[in-house]
């Protein structure tokens, strides 16, 4: 649903939604470089804190009962299955380059999903995937399909049920531990992917609803670690949604509103590549 693709596209989605022509304009704009010594691409992900993982004690509770809690705060299983697409309108914004613009996401079951980001001055960035092709469309990087890690990456997150967090998209789900998350009590969960990789979630321990997420993808800028923030929750339909996402990356703040939330709206000639990507698809 939005809030996962939110999170996995536009976190770090990286987040895989947020397009490498976004970020560059805004360290452009910024004049900011990621420093050298950073190296996101080389790092050993066994030196980062993000990545280490102590062994749960007894008294958590498991990974897969924090997961259901979250699913049954947001309306239940069954509502979530209810729907066959999202779209979500709202604005975005990174205010280190005083860059606003505004947002449009869409989504269908089973794998199909895209995000377009209009900028004023800058035009619209796109990105998208079709459940076959993965692409970029910028002002700034031109047409680019998405291959290899990027593609794995861009299919796995592009499932649209990746709320309810199917045992058999997971290698293993643990609860690493409960500590502070943005200043609030969650319990911290390590999602290893089948396909490779793992991500932490952060789910609130009071209402069950998820907080954040730390995640790495793998962009056109090499591998990126990023985290994000979600928050305000509102009802859409029968369903609890997220309407304001943080994300953190490269030392830069993404600021995402959602405004509105519609289901089952979307045709799927709108998941169609723009012809300029049409070209590059053999």
């Amino acid at each position: 649903m939005i809030s996962s693709y939110l999170q996995s596209r536009l976190a770090v989605r990286v987040a895989c939604v947020i397009v490498a022509g976004v970020i560059t304009f805004a360290a452009d704009a910024t004049n900011a470089q990621a420093p050298a010594a950073q190296k996101p691409a080389t790092q050993d992900p066994k030196a980062s804190p993000a990545t280490e993982t102590p062994k749960a004690p007894a008294t958590l509770p498991s990974a897969r009962s924090i997961l259901d809690r979250h699913i049954a705060a947001i309306g239940g299983k069954d509502a979530v299955l209810s729907h066959s697409s999202t779209r979500a309108t709202g604005t975005f914004s990174v205010a280190s380059a005083g860059m606003n613009g505004s947002l449009e996401v869409i989504a269908a079951k089973p794998d199909k999903s895209m995000v377009k980001i209009a900028i004023p001055g800058v035009g619209e960035i796109l990105e998208g995937y079709d459940g076959k092709s993965g692409w970029t469309l910028s002002p700034m990087t031109g047409p680019m399909l998405l291959d290899g890690k990027q593609l794995e990456e861009k299919r796995y997150d592009a499932d649209f049920f990746s709320e309810l967090h199917d045992d058999s998209r997971y290698a293993s789900m643990t609860t690493v531990e409960k500590s502070d998350f943005e200043g609030r009590p969650c319990y911290k969960v390590k999602l290893v992917r089948k396909n490779g990789g793992e991500d932490f979630e952060f789910y609130d321990v009071e209402t069950g609803l998820k907080a954040g997420r730390i995640a790495t993808r793998e962009t056109p800028m090499g591998t990126i670690t990023g985290t994000s923030v979600e928050s305000d929750y509102k009802k859409f339909g029968n369903l609890l949604q997220p309407t304001t996402v943080k994300n953190t990356m490269m030392g830069m703040q993404q600021l995402i509103t959602i405004a509105s939330i519609e289901y089952d709206t979307v045709p799927p000639a709108a998941f169609e590549p723009p012809a300029e990507i049409k070209a590059l698809i053999k």
